[in-house]
């Protein structure tokens, strides 16, 4: 039987945005195969739930920083032995270090199996340090010799893949995200009472909702120090998610005697419903390969309020769907919530735009790019002509 070993350094990353991809390959008559760290957990799973799908796993000790050699070292030979004694035709692999240690597995490994990486936002980005740029261009230089397929998310992504050295030239394909279930976050109306309720969100309140890790990056900062500069008292915000910032997030919420409008829900498994209670979404990141959250929030109907960045370019049109921001810039996104509160008639209009503004970044539309893809590669794989 042929078999794929999809490879992520987070545990939860396939079956939060990976499902429909492994059921393309089961399609196509492959055993599905998954390697990660399972106990880095950002996204929640249950192991068992993939079992039942028919998957395979396999952890690793794949760490999420450069800076853990020996962790990194350690799950390069993990995976090479995976892939030697499994037979594996077909390795797809995820995330930075994900992306580095499938790779060079493969590479070392006896099978030599077709290799497809998805570069869910290169660190070498465009305005990214000087740093960033020379360490990291020249890694992925490095290990696109033994790619045979770079996925990217944007534009200025696709354009950098096309000019990598990869086994087989204009390798690089682009897809609108990892694909958002269209039935699943779409608007619901019927529920926005009853979820403000749970919440705790008076019903003429002002709601800005995000969902993100809570880190540096993510930037949630910006819309607290916002919210305390705007000094109205409809504004609600409820921040979505786990990670090292907790802590200084809780402390800069108190510091501004905000925590009876401002809350950290932890990490949620039914941002569908949460959306619904949403009269706009907050996203600040810093740096983003795309967002799916944002995305998501747009296929629900909300209006987003976003950082400008190479990701939320690809679905954010100002003024139509939502109102973009310097990243940093506080006052920006402090007026961006003040227009959306006080216009009613303009936020309706963005949350009329919303959904439509983002029909390619479904499940269904991703997932034909995606077939074609791994039609392609299984075709390598078994001998016949492309």
């Amino acid at each position: 039987m042929k078999k794929i070993l999809f490879v992520t350094t987070i545990a939860g990353f396939l079956p939060q945005f990976e499902m429909s991809d492994v059921r393309i390959m089961q399609s196509l008559g492959y055993e599905v195969h998954y390697a990660s760290n399972f106990n880095i957990t950002i996204y929640s799973f249950d192991s068992g739930s993939l079992k039942k799908e028919g998957i395979i796993l396999h952890h690793v000790d794949i760490a999420k920083s450069p800076k853990s050699i020996s962790n990194n070292s350690k799950a390069i030979k993990q995976i090479k032995k995976i892939i030697d004694e499994e037979n594996i035709d077909i390795v797809h692999c995820h995330n930075p270090m994900g992306g580095v240690a499938a790779r060079m597995a493969a590479h070392s490994s006896k099978k030599k199996p077709y290799v497809i990486y998805t570069a869910h936002g290169f660190h070498f980005y465009e305005g990214a340090p000087l740093k960033n740029r020379v360490l990291y261009y020249n890694a992925e230089k490095f290990l696109a010799r033994y790619t045979d397929r770079i996925v990217t998310i944007n534009e200025e992504d696709y354009k950098a893949a096309m000019k990598l050295p990869t086994r087989q030239r204009n390798s690089a394909i682009r897809i609108h995200s990892v694909g958002v279930d269209k039935d699943k976050f779409r608007p619901n109306p019927e529920i926005s009472d009853q979820v403000r309720e749970e919440l705790g969100i008076p019903k003429d309140a002002f709601h800005i909702v995000t969902a993100a890790e809570l880190n540096d990056n993510k930037n949630q900062r910006v819309v607290i120090e916002a919210i305390k500069n705007l000094k109205r008292k409809d504004v609600y915000y409820s921040i979505c998610g786990v990670g090292p910032n907790r802590g200084k997030l809780e402390n800069l919420i108190n510091t501004y005697v905000l925590s009876d409008r401002i809350r950290l829900l932890g990490y949620r498994n039914d941002m569908e419903r949460i959306l619904q209670s949403a009269d706009c979404f907050a996203f600040p990141s810093q740096r983003e390969g795309l967002g799916i959250a944002a995305v998501e929030a747009l296929l629900s109907g909300v209006p987003v309020i976003a950082a400008d960045n190479r990701g939320t370019r690809e679905y954010i049109r100002d003024g139509i769907n939502g109102i973009m921001c310097q990243a940093t810039n506080v006052a920006d996104f402090k007026n961006a919530i003040d227009k959306l509160a006080s216009d009613s008639i303009m936020k309706q209009k963005m949350a009329s735009n919303s959904r439509e503004s983002v029909r390619d970044f479904t499940i269904e539309e991703v997932a034909k790019v995606m077939r074609h893809l791994y039609e392609e590669a299984d075709a390598v794989v078994s001998g016949r002509q492309v």
